[in-house]
């Protein structure tokens, strides 16, 4: 017997992959491959269709016109990738935080230089679901560090679950910092992972302001799950290789977009 995938995301995930691959698929190709039943395969489809991802067929579904899928890389792989930029991204980013802030850090490359550069603040308080935000703020003896607790998500170092979530439950906060998987005008703030989205509901949801903060690669890419709708965003940090198109479209939506310098 063909072992089946157990992560609802992933095989919705392998499903989008062979879409774009072939352009169509069909319901029963997808019930033998993935070892489960037509019924789940119908629901994946009809999910995926929602997403604006694909059209629905008789006995299938066909590729939609759509923003890049992103596939999720290993939090080793992203720490390298357009760090410059991201380091020029968290210095402006800091500049948003004043003494007597309390901020959510959530999990990510970005965000974690964002910890770095906060090493040397006094009197804030930060809140993180990032096992590596968390281990650069140890030493930070004057900043109160709380840390969500909950499943460990190893891949992304994030923790996530209903205990993750809880641990919010009593707070109000002034600011979320979110780094993000993929950023459209049309499709939100989305991330690879079912229950990491939650999360970020869940911390946009206790904070007064939302700050995505994402370089420019992540324009136009869309992962499976979908965080929040792009016009919740209040402020978008970036850098300028973002598109005219992009950011008359952003400030189309009332959201306060910061270009980082990285001429420097």
């Amino acid at each position: 017997m063909k072992k089946s995938v157990r992560s609802t995301s992933e095989r919705r995930e392998k499903t989008i992959s062979l879409l774009k691959q072939q352009g169509a698929v069909q319901v029963t190709d997808l019930a033998e491959l993935f070892n489960v039943s037509t019924v789940t395969i119908r629901g994946d489809l009809t999910f995926i269709e929602k997403m604006g991802i694909a059209t629905r067929t008789y006995g299938g579904a066909l590729l939609s016109d759509f923003p890049s899928m992103t596939t999720e890389r290993t939090i080793e792989t992203k720490q390298t990738e357009h760090l410059a930029v991201k380091q020029k991204i968290a210095q402006l980013a800091v500049t948003l935080i004043k003494p007597g802030n309390t901020i959510i850090l959530d999990s990510g490359t970005t965000t974690y230089e964002i910890a770095l550069q906060l090493k040397e603040m006094k009197d804030i308080t930060i809140m993180t679901n990032g096992m590596n935000v968390a281990n650069a703020l140890v030493g930070a003896n004057q900043i109160e560090l709380l840390v969500t607790g909950g499943h460990l998500r190893r891949s992304s170092l994030s923790f996530y679950g209903s205990q993750a979530e809880l641990s919010l439950e009593n707070y109000h906060f002034d600011m979320v910092f979110l780094g993000v998987d993929g950023f459209s005008l049309t499709q939100g703030i989305t991330t690879h992972h079912e229950n990491e989205a939650r999360m970020n509901r869940r911390m946009c949801e206790v904070s007064k302001k939302i700050i995505a903060v994402a370089d420019s690669s992540k324009f136009n890419q869309v992962s499976l799950h979908r965080i929040i709708d792009t016009e919740k965003v209040d402020v978008l940090i970036t850098d300028s290789q973002i598109t005219d198109v992009m950011r008359t479209g952003l400030e189309k939506l009332g959201i306060d977009v910061m270009i980082a310098d990285v001429s420097s």
